[in-house]
């Protein structure tokens, strides 16, 4: 009969010579890790998809108002957000849109603020739809509110309350003599 200690010391000597096992440790060890990592490049690809997208989308809507289309055929602001939405609602929510469209006298002048208020939400009590007459420049934003699928995983990537990330999409012009 062995002692305890004999015992202790070749159960110890029997578990460092083990081999079975070993690779679903290793991957245990770096399963967490692998795919994190994963699910961190899957989120900033989807966002920068659909911040493509959204660009995209408002580059081509916002051509209606460089050639005086949307003003001569007397569109409103919600045809030029169907419009954008026909052109993005492939990755998003039409509903969650905030449009801003203004006039000013020269490119200099078009300085703009963010529409983010303290809380981290989009403050639109100033926005307005002005698409201007021919010659004007014209400063066409977009925002969304880009819904993060795993915050936890990339926290830096969020810059508005409930973990929302502001897709912003700008289109600066001078817009055609159409009149």
């Amino acid at each position: 009969m062995m002692s305890a200690s004999a015992r202790i010391r070749d159960r110890i000597t029997r578990f460092h010579r083990a081999r079975e096992g070993a690779a679903a440790v290793e991957f245990a060890l770096i399963a967490a890790p692998f795919f994190l990592l994963i699910f961190a490049t899957l989120e900033v690809a989807l966002f920068f998809l659909g911040s493509t997208i959204i660009e995209n989308g408002v580059n081509e809507a916002a051509r209606s108002i460089r050639t005086g289309q949307l003003q001569q055929s007397g569109q409103t602001v919600e045809d030029f957000r169907g419009a954008i939405c026909e052109r993005i609602s492939s990755v998003a929510d039409c509903s969650r849109i905030q449009l801003d469209v203004r006039t000013f006298d020269s490119f200099s002048s078009s300085s703009m603020t963010s529409p983010l208020n303290a809380d981290g939400k989009i403050d639109d009590t100033n926005f307005t739809f002005d698409p201007g007459g021919g010659g004007d420049v014209v400063v066409v934003r977009v925002f969304y509110d880009w819904q993060l699928m795993a915050p936890g995983v990339v926290s830096g990537m969020t810059n508005m309350s409930g973990n929302k990330r502001l897709i912003s999409a700008t289109a600066v012009f001078r817009n055609e003599p159409f009149e």
